[in-house]
């Protein structure tokens, strides 16, 4: 768990989620729908649906505030030393307001406190993922080939940085 007070928010509590309660599944149903709806071929949508995300080898946190969903995030560990960013995701009532940037920089002390030692991702090359892009460069992510099990596509972006 982690309280900590930035820009707007008032307190921020984030801690691993279970994905039992019906708030953090509507957001991460509603991430899933407008990234299929965005994206231009389902092939090259790479979110993870609810059972994805239950998997041991994934761990989510939830981010709130006052007890309201405000975002979530999640690190699929790849290998001992290497996670993947998933899920990322901001609820619409907490955008602009730093809530990514917050479990961005907690997933990724919570990485390095796992023993891992790099962090990298998968997003959108379209307009729309711009601001995600935005927010990775602005924490120490670069521009990477295809990791993992990911090939190359024109509609993703790959990123990474090392950590601890």
């Amino acid at each position: 768990m982690n309280d900590v007070h930035i820009g707007s928010l008032t307190r921020v509590e984030i801690r691993i989620d279970d994905l039992t309660s019906q708030d953090i599944i509507d957001l991460l149903r509603g991430h899933l729908a407008e990234m299929r709806s965005v994206t231009p071929r389902e092939e090259s949508v790479h979110a993870l649906d609810l059972d994805a995300l239950r998997r041991p080898q994934v761990t989510v946190w939830s981010a709130r505030e006052d007890g309201r969903i405000a975002g979530c995030g999640a690190i699929k560990r790849l290998d001992a030393r290497h996670g993947e960013i998933k899920s990322m995701r901001t609820a619409a009532t907490h955008r602009r307001r730093g809530v990514a940037a917050l479990l961005l920089r907690h997933m990724t002390a919570e990485a390095a406190r796992a023993g891992m030692t790099r962090l990298s991702l998968e997003t959108g090359a379209e307009d729309f993922f711009e601001p995600a892009r935005r927010l990775y460069l602005a924490h120490g992510f670069e521009y990477c080939e295809p990791f993992g099990d990911y090939r190359p596509d024109p509609l993703s972006v790959f990123m990474t940085r090392r950590i601890a």
